[in-house]
């Protein structure tokens, strides 16, 4: 079985947008009210959001630093009930903190160190690419929360997060662990996603193909065939509608063909 790439910014820009993504999601905490319900994370607030992710890293970082064979203990980053009433004085510095030390530890292990990781034939490399994007989409979960405006301004990363959904959500290992996807083959049918604000070189144009007997995506370009539904707007806009963090056709995002389709395609390929 094939490995996943490390994707278009690379095992150091992976490390480091860890802490980016961190360290902007930190500052939305500053005097917010962290009681807030988060609608992306139904059942979370902005504390237990920050909470999760902040214990997903030092989880990871446990992973890589021993080259564990099996996954970790992860009590702490599921049940999150104990976390309430906290100060953003210090939950703030804490993510920090969680982000540093797995971004070090990553840096130091490089993307080839063999450790467990939750596919198989992967290495300390899908860990960064992982919590990168893992990283910006909890932050964009915050920032919706609070009212905060939510842009990706570093293109390569916006259109690398795309890249990653598409890679883990037409992994061969889907059809093993969710057989109900099988029905999604059964249309024969594509679907395209295409950025309105990015050049022609980012290449930020996606077809995912559902015609064969295996889940597959390419590059729209690679593909010139009519898709049977399409989605067109910002790169940003279309991240969220991919992460479900906003309906497909709001605020900015247009919808051409058969829109059922891509309901069903969508409710059926939630993660993150």
């Amino acid at each position: 079985m094939s490995k996943l790439s490390h994707g278009r910014l690379g095992h150091p820009r992976n490390c480091d947008q860890i802490t980016v993504q961190a360290d902007q999601l930190a500052t939305h905490l500053k005097d917010a009210d962290l009681s807030t319900p988060v609608p992306s994370c139904p059942g979370w607030t902005v504390n237990q959001l920050v909470r999760h992710l902040g214990h997903g890293y030092r989880w990871a970082e446990t992973t890589i630093r021993t080259r564990a064979a099996a996954p970790p203990q992860d009590t702490e980053m599921r049940d999150l009930t104990p976390y309430v009433d906290e100060d953003p004085a210090v939950l703030a510095p804490w993510l920090r903190e969680g982000a540093a030390a797995l971004a070090d530890t990553l840096r130091e292990s490089g993307p080839d160190a063999p450790v467990w990781t939750p596919l198989p034939e992967e290495t300390s490399g899908f860990f960064a690419r992982r919590f990168a994007h893992e990283s910006l989409i909890h932050r964009a979960d915050a920032a919706l929360a609070l009212g905060i405006d939510f842009t990706v301004t570093d293109e390569a990363v916006a259109v690398d997060a795309v890249d990653e959904w598409m890679e883990l959500g037409t992994h061969p290992l889907q059809l093993s662990f969710h057989p109900e996807k099988r029905e999604l083959l059964s249309r024969g049918s594509t679907l395209r996603f295409l950025a309105t604000d990015a050049p022609p070189a980012a290449r930020a144009d996606w077809l995912v193909d559902l015609r064969g007997d295996a889940l597959a995506w390419r590059r729209t370009a690679d593909d010139p065939g009519t898709p049977d539904v399409t989605v067109t707007g910002p790169l940003t806009a279309l991240l969220l509608t991919l992460y479900r963090r906003r309906p497909p056709g709001t605020p900015t995002t247009e919808v051409t063909g058969d829109a059922a389709l891509l309901a069903h395609w969508l409710d059926r390929n939630g993660f993150g």
